[in-house]
């Protein structure tokens, strides 16, 4: 699929979400791109700083006859509009709100204030941290605009893949690492001059303070274009005081929506027709585990796009909200303010939803009301801290005690994990030891018989090789997934029937009724030539 094909679904995505949001509301909806090329620039009606911070744009200029007409998107404070409203009913003269697309938004702020673009050196990741390359990307890093170091920062690691941008005081310097497929790979080292100045405009778009001696979390969206593409970033500051001064992670959420879709996330046929029988029941409860960085977001994400039409009532509890979905209605948690996933659950289901998801599951509280929302006609997702499926069944019944009402309410555990996927133009083929084709014998004993299973005693596995194109032979990731699904047998645990609940007894019982455990799900990937083991190993 070619990018301008790429481009046209994006932003087809982008209109019809619009569509729908429009409807929910009760505003009107405008798709611009038959004009926005040639539509009249309405300079007057508002600044650029006001059209930029509260997401509206002049679509219209009022006459005796007509009203002002104004171009709204979902993230136009309603706090805005009604000043607006007032503002323009004072001097007697009438105003109208139009829905239009993000993307519609950021073709006309294009126009209005046209970017200035200056060029710098692209960062390149090579193997090992290269004391070279690091020591280039450090040069243009003191050359780049005070205003503009933590932009390049941002569009350098969108482009590079990078899921986190982690800046670390150390005694003499200041480290900047990115976390490309799981891995963190240094790529300057700064003086503090350089870093007062990003952690200076880090605060101020985030909102934290660079003087706390408390940990802080905030918030930045940030508009990136890469190769004449726009899109919108999503970023999570977290920072915490050190012996050398403040550190701070940005997890970076690029997610388009046109991208979160089940189809894309490389699943098996049986992972994903499982997944998918599953949301198409309208009650249950679905629970998806694993660590920081194992990709559950993108999961859970992918389940609700999956599920967004007009005919369902979506909404969603989390801490903080790390994409914004049109269509669904998404409230932030601040647990640092006390907020709780308990109190708010209980708040959203007077609200008649379809699906509810919650961002964790933390403690008892919160998994008695997701079990009786699921119970009661809601189809609720959520997450849970546990290392696998079994793990996260056995940790359940351990918070809530032995429940009947549970047992009738979950329906899937997933655990998952990312691995780096080979680099194919590369990788290289070769024959395991004995002792490598030993374990993996013993990994994949009780596979179950329905998998297809390699000849074991005749099998290649691979190996990466660096190239000046991948440096590290593996490009992008894959999805390892472990599925439990409930059934009578495993119902057992849960209303008390089988006193014995561990995770391992737990784990043997789901594997007999055909569960593959990570494990071996990874062993597979690496037989199949998708990874390696030393991967799997990492990742598990």
């Amino acid at each position: 699929m070619d990018e301008e094909r790429i481009q046209r679904e994006r932003r087809e995505q982008d209109e019809n979400g619009a569509r729908m949001r429009a409807g929910v509301l009760g505003f009107q909806y405008l798709d611009l791109r038959p004009i926005e090329q040639e539509m009249e620039l309405i300079e007057d009606a508002l600044s650029v700083q006001e059209m930029k911070k509260n997401y509206i744009i002049p679509l219209q200029r009022g006459s005796e006859y007509s009203p002002w007409q104004f171009g709204i998107t979902t993230q136009t404070p309603q706090s805005f509009v009604r000043e607006q409203e007032q503002r323009y009913h004072d001097q007697a003269m009438n105003i109208q709100f139009i829905m239009i697309s993000n993307s519609a938004f950021r073709f006309m702020m294009t126009r209005y204030d046209p970017p200035v673009q200056v060029v710098y050196d692209d960062i390149k990741i090579s193997k090992d941290g290269d004391s070279d390359t690091i020591a280039e990307v450090t040069e243009t890093l003191r050359t780049v605009g005070s205003d503009e170091i933590l932009d390049y920062l941002l569009i350098q690691a969108d482009e590079l893949g990078a899921s986190d941008i982690h800046i670390e005081n150390q005694r003499k310097n200041i480290r900047i690492r990115f976390r490309i497929d799981g891995v963190l790979h240094p790529v300057a080292d700064l003086d503090k001059d350089r870093y007062r100045v990003i952690m200076g405009s880090l605060a101020s778009r985030a909102g934290i303070s660079t003087a706390s001696t408390e940990p802080q979390s905030g918030h930045i969206q940030q508009e990136i274009e890469i190769n004449g593409s726009t899109s919108l970033l999503n970023i999570r500051v977290e920072s915490i005081p050190t012996l050398y001064g403040l550190d701070a992670v940005l997890r970076l959420f690029n997610f388009d929506q046109s991208m979160l879709n089940l189809n894309r996330l490389s699943l098996s046929p049986t992972e994903l027709d499982n997944i998918k029988e599953i949301v198409s029941h309208p009650r249950g409860l679905a629970l998806l585990v694993g660590p920081t960085g194992s990709g559950k977001s993108t999961t859970l994400y992918s389940i609700l796009n999956e599920l967004n039409n007009t005919s369902r009532k979506i909404i969603t509890l989390e801490d903080p909200v790390e994409f914004g979905i049109d269509g669904i209605s998404q409230i932030p948690i601040d647990s640092t303010n006390k907020q709780n996933f308990a109190t708010g659950l209980r708040s959203i289901l007077r609200l008649d939803p379809d699906v509810v998801m919650v961002g964790e599951i933390r403690d008892a509280d919160t998994a008695r009301t997701a079990i009786q929302a699921s119970i009661t006609g809601h189809l609720v997702l959520s997450s849970f801290h546990a290392n696998s499926a079994s793990a996260a069944f056995s940790r359940m019944i351990d918070l809530i005690g032995v429940n009947p009402i549970f047992s009738s309410a979950v329906r899937m555990v997933i655990a998952q994990r990312l691995v780096r996927r080979l680099d194919d133009s590369s990788k290289e083929e070769y024959t395991p030891d004995e002792a490598t084709v030993k374990w993996v014998k013993e990994v994949l004993s009780d596979l179950p018989e329905e998998v297809e299973k390699p000849d074991l005693d005749n099998f290649k596995l691979w190996k990466p090789v660096s190239t000046s194109d991948s440096p590290f032979g593996y490009n992008g990731r894959i999805v390892l997934m472990e599925q439990l699904m409930m059934s009578e047998e495993l119902q057992k645990y849960i209303r008390g029937d089988i006193t014995e609940t561990n995770t391992e007894t737990i784990e043997a019982t789901a594997k007999a009724q055909g569960m593959v455990t990570l494990l071996q799900a990874g062993v597979l990937a690496a037989l199949d030539g998708r990874t390696t083991l030393e991967e799997v190993n990492r990742a598990i």
